[in-house]
């Protein structure tokens, strides 16, 4: 009797998550064992992070766990730190090794599926590292909450009109999915929570949409971004285009306009970049540093290794121009998932393998409560309708049906109650007063 293959999947998002997932599924007894490789115990479901930092959604739905999920393989919570794919080994660190200061585990396989996703990409800004927060986890995001409610108490309470100038001045930088959503969602949630403050009221707050190209939303199309800018600017939101964060050290946000807005939040969404991992493997990458993959989503040039989503570059079949990539977005990432697992299985079993094509549907974003702009199937939808296809259409896409009935059901009781508008930052700070009541020092916030 042979041994099982070992297949290592190296990440728990998008592309890890439903590879794994559809692996269990498909796998027969005793073919292979899957062992995946993830820093954290869940799936983090991004597209609904605006509404988690709104309120509209309870953090713990927006996330999957996958133990849960993947009952069937095993589950690894640790970074991988190298791989070295002629030796089929990776090196692994895991709570348990930085506890026992042993250094990493190594992990031999047989077949590699790298989908690591992508890191916040960041630039050498002057106080960027001290003051900005990014967008891209659910911590991340529930911070910001917590965030924007602390400085509307800050500005509620002091005498300082330097201090409440700052703390009622939003800035958040890149004009992409995350930056605007985010932006739209929050601005939103802090009007509405304006209405509880006798003395701040929605026009006393500053909030500032930085992108250094002509245009946001890409994605939707130039028409539908158009229309985007002018709703936010109807709002009073200041989107200022082919501009740049120069600065924002001292809490001022300088611009390369030559603005200076002091602010206490700089909400930082300007991009990604491919893992680190990828860098210290020794499998081809492209000059942006994503691995070179093949339209069957094998690593080029590379036996038994496979990727997709954020950190491959995987041709576009369907597009008219050769040489194109597919986008680094969900919705290929979820599709590229099913099609990577079943090459996988082909290749343990002798059998051909088929090419990734799926042509680009469309977009939709939210740009706050009944708000949105979709461009679907080349039909452009704007407003309410728009909004209710944003809904409906990540509803359907969220995984497992348990986390589906728990957000529908969020969803009806948010538009039959209030929001809530609590700030619960302690959380951040767990022991915060015990340690003060043991004469240590209170922590202190950026």
């Amino acid at each position: 009797m042979t041994e099982p293959a070992r297949i290592l999947v190296v990440g728990g998002g998008y592309v890890g998550m439903y590879t794994a997932l559809h692996l269990q599924r498909k796998l027969r007894s005793g073919e292979a064992e899957v062992i995946v490789v993830t820093p954290d115990p869940y799936m983090t479901y991004q597209p609904f992070l605006p509404e988690a930092a709104a309120g509209s959604i309870s953090p713990r739905h927006v996330v999957v766990p996958l133990r849960r999920v993947l009952d069937k393989c095993k589950i690894v919570i640790g970074e991988a730190e190298s791989i070295d794919h002629a030796k089929r080994t990776a090196t692994v660190t895991t709570l348990a090794t930085e506890e026992e200061g042993t250094g990493g585990i190594e992990i031999t396989y047989d077949e590699l599926v790298l989908a690591p996703g992508s890191v916040s990409r960041t630039l050498p800004i002057p106080g960027l590292a001290d003051y900005a927060i990014g967008f891209k986890t659910v911590e991340e995001a529930i911070g910001l909450r917590n965030h924007v409610i602390e400085q509307m108490d800050i500005a509620s309470a002091t005498r300082d009109p330097a201090v409440r100038d700052a703390a009622l001045t939003f800035v958040f930088v890149g004009g992409g999915y995350a930056g605007v959503e985010a932006l739209g969602e929050l601005e939103d949630m802090a009007r509405y929570a304006a209405r509880y403050y006798h003395n701040v009221k929605p026009e006393d707050m500053k909030w500032i949409l930085v992108e250094a190209t002509g245009r946001i939303l890409p994605e939707v199309g130039e028409e539908m971004g158009k229309y985007a800018i002018r709703e936010l600017r109807s709002r009073n939101i200041d989107v200022r285009l082919e501009t740049r964060l120069d600065s924002c050290a001292d809490r001022v946000a300088v611009l390369s306009d030559g603005s200076r807005f002091p602010t206490r939040t700089v909400v930082w969404t300007a991009g990604v970049k491919p893992h680190p991992v990828l860098a210290a493997s020794d499998l081809p990458l492209n000059e942006r540093g994503r691995l070179t993959a093949t339209a069957r989503l094998t690593i080029e040039g590379t036996d038994h290794a496979w990727a997709a989503g954020d950190a491959a570059a995987v041709p576009d079949l369907t597009a008219d121009e050769k040489g194109r990539e597919c986008a680094p977005n969900a919705q290929h990432a979820v599709r590229q998932a099913k099609v990577l697992a079943e090459n996988v299985l082909a290749s343990l079993r002798g059998e051909p393998l088929k090419n990734y094509e799926h042509k680009y549907a469309g977009s939709v974003a939210s740009l706050g409560l009944h708000k949105g702009v979709a461009h679907v199937y080349g039909r452009k939808l704007k407003g309410y309708p728009a909004w209710l296809m944003h809904r409906t259409y990540h509803l359907s896409r969220v995984p497992t049906f348990n986390r589906k009935a728990r957000v529908l059901a969020e969803w009806t009781l948010a538009g039959l109650f209030k929001r809530e508008i609590v700030s619960l930052g302690s959380l951040e700070h767990p022991r915060a007063e015990f340690e003060l009541a043991a004469g240590g020092e209170p922590p202190k916030n950026k």
